[in-house]
């Protein structure tokens, strides 16, 4: 669209503002006082024309003092007239929205994402430099838009150092498979990369958390043995009845070693060979009674020793 030429005129620009309609009084007095052409519509200017303009904006823009009216006003036009940028930007990752199934409320949200990065380059950029603007603008649009993906796309929260590890590794399993000609194991992984192969693995592992499956989606057919309408939730093992016992049991043991000979021959007798009490005084000497309050002791002490073991435990 045309853009209207600054008036050439010496009246004073708070008469010429009074007389605008509404909301356009202020643009119209801002751009006066700036010195610079008003922009009715800082979208519809075509990519030329916008480039033009920039230019003057961004001149203008650092002769000015931040903070100030018209400052805010140049600022916001140069923000409006490169909104083009990220919409540009924003198609080369309209394919990793989509698979979202909010996928136009996502777009929504890379578009504000890559405005912020058009609004970082436009804070960054020095028109000294006579250097086209969208050469800085691109790679702080791109940017933000990608990690922007890095950190909220993934179906679990895994540290940073191992997401740029994935990425990483997808780009070395390009890079071999096309010059092996064939899949890169984990050790061609490991040395093309410079990295232990328990950190390829790691990364491998990582990249799992980048999407996630439903517990009541059906299960994919198998060969010849069809999923015959069962879900992953129908298919996970549960959890091992015994294992409590195994971790009672790998915490009493430094607990018995404690113990006296006497105090252990005494539980072995009771739990190993099931003798009863009057058995077990009469292979040790003492009474029934003795052995009773002998044993009930021992498992008192036992037992506190091992919630209190359990509520601090020793570190490793």
């Amino acid at each position: 669209m045309p853009v209207p030429a600054p008036s050439s005129h010496t009246a004073d620009p708070r008469t010429d503002a009074a007389v605008l309609p509404g909301p356009r009084r202020s643009a119209e007095a801002l751009a006066l006082s700036a010195g610079l052409p008003r922009i009715d519509e800082p979208r519809e200017v075509a990519p030329a024309d916008a480039r033009e303009l920039s230019r003057v904006f961004f001149r203008r823009l650092h002769e000015l003092t931040e903070g100030t009216p018209e400052y805010r006003y140049v600022r916001n036009t140069l923000i409006e007239m490169n909104a083009s940028l990220v919409q540009y930007a924003v198609r080369r990752f309209r394919g990793r929205a989509a698979g979202d199934v909010s996928a136009g409320g996502e777009i929504e949200d890379i578009v504000q994402v890559g405005t912020i990065g058009l609004i970082k380059a436009i804070d960054r950029f020095d028109p000294a430099r006579e250097t086209e603007f969208s050469t800085l603008a691109m790679p702080y649009i791109t940017g933000e838009i990608k990690r922007h993906f890095r950190d909220t796309t993934w179906a679990v929260r895994v540290p940073r150092r191992l997401q740029e590890l994935r990425i990483d590794i997808a780009k070395a399993k390009e890079e071999l498979t096309a010059t092996l000609d064939r899949s890169p194991t984990v050790a061609d992984l490991a040395a093309h990369l410079s990295l232990t192969e328990e950190e390829v693995v790691e990364g491998l592992v990582a990249a799992n958390g980048h999407t996630s499956g439903s517990l009541d989606a059906p299960q994919a057919e198998h060969g010849d043995h069809p999923s015959e309408g069962h879900t992953l939730a129908d298919v996970l093992g549960e959890e091992e009845p015994a294992l409590e016992r195994v971790e009672d049991i790998q915490t009493l043991a430094p607990l018995l070693g404690q113990l006296t000979d006497r105090e252990r021959t005494m539980l072995r007798m009771r739990f190993g060979d099931e003798l009863t009490q009057a058995q077990i005084g009469d292979a040790l000497g003492i009474s029934q009674m003795q052995v009773s309050r002998l044993l009930t002791r021992l498992l008192a002490h036992l037992r506190s020793s091992m919630l209190e073991d359990a509520q601090h435990p020793q570190s490793a």
